[in-house]
């Protein structure tokens, strides 16, 4: 099974701001200070750039534009509702903030099929909201699909009983844990596992130190090891600047990419950027306002298809 994919589901934003109801427990938001028109203009803008630097290296990109008549704005994070299986099943997850429950589209599955992609079945996780049980997404797990395990750090938008019948039903292997960053002096659990871990082909990009319990963390340790991960640690502080926040991608001639923000490659220590280097070249774009407001970076953005296609 393959862990990186050449196609990518992005949606063009037309709502953007600082969604109220995530920000309660996304510490990575922050309020922007522009007209809400600027806002706009400054996030298409900034996620145009992101796809043509994606485009111009042969990874498959296909934009949807977001519903102008729906409210939806964080709906430029398509990776937290919907993820795409290489057996044909596509899966909708359950929202933590009431008014991001809307951005889950069925047309986008009619989009993929004209697209040429398979569609078997789909696995809907939603009704759990009915109970106030929420994960979302692969913001919420982190995937090794070839060695068949989920990385997810528990906190209110992951709840352990949806994480265990999500490994149950695709047969992964639940590696459980929780992150912490340190908010006013307290530590509090990181919303999403995506922004303290990436899993390459041959390498994880990780925030070790937000993960408190030292069980926890060596046991974490052991799976990347046992599946031969290189593994690359970040700060605590990089991990603010969404260094934690990647994705490796497939481009023209088989070419792996490793795909981030400026912010997150700015932070970066020259050591770092070699030794990531060593597995693929990195493509990096602004996302400024998108992860000020957003609280969310170049992964999120991403929602990766692994989708059979007709000609396969």
């Amino acid at each position: 099974m393959k862990q990186i994919t050449n196609t990518i589901l992005m949606i063009r934003p037309f709502h953007f701001r600082a969604n109220e109801q995530t920000a309660v427990n996304n510490f990575f938001q922050a309020e922007l200070d522009q007209e809400p028109a600027d806002i706009i203009k400054q996030t298409q803008s900034e996620f145009d750039t992101f796809v043509r630097v994606l485009e111009d290296k042969g990874v498959r990109v296909i934009v949807v534009e977001d519903r102008t008549e729906i409210d939806t704005p964080d709906s430029v994070f398509p990776n937290n509702w919907v993820s795409f299986h290489a057996s044909g099943t596509v899966v909708f997850y359950p929202m933590f903030a009431e008014n991001r429950r809307k951005e889950r589209r069925e047309d986008i599955l009619d989009i993929l099929e004209k697209n040429g992609f398979v569609i078997q079945q789909l696995v809907d996780y939603s009704p759990a909201e009915r109970d106030e049980l929420y994960l979302e997404g692969t913001g919420s797990i982190v995937m090794d699909r070839e060695n068949q395990k989920v990385y997810c750090t528990l906190s209110a938008r992951a709840h352990e009983q949806l994480i265990l019948e999500f490994c149950e039903d695709f047969h992964c292997i639940p590696i459980i844990f929780t992150a912490n960053q340190t908010v006013d002096g307290e530590r509090l659990a990181i919303y999403h596992t995506n922004v303290m871990m990436c899993l390459g082909e041959e390498f994880a990009v990780i925030c070790l130190d937000s993960i408190d319990d030292e069980y926890e963390r060596q046991n974490v340790i052991d799976h990347l090891l046992a599946d031969g991960k290189e593994i690359i640690e970040i700060t605590e502080e990089q991990m603010h600047q969404f260094a934690g926040n990647m994705l490796q991608v497939i481009g023209r001639d088989n070419q792996r990419y490793l795909v981030m923000s400026s912010a997150a490659y700015q932070s970066l220590t020259q050591e770092q950027i070699e030794r990531l280097r060593v597995f693929n070249p990195i493509l990096h774009s602004p996302l400024t306002t998108i992860e000020a407001g957003g609280g969310g970076s170049a992964r999120c953005m991403m929602a990766e298809v692994f989708l059979p296609r007709t000609t396969d």
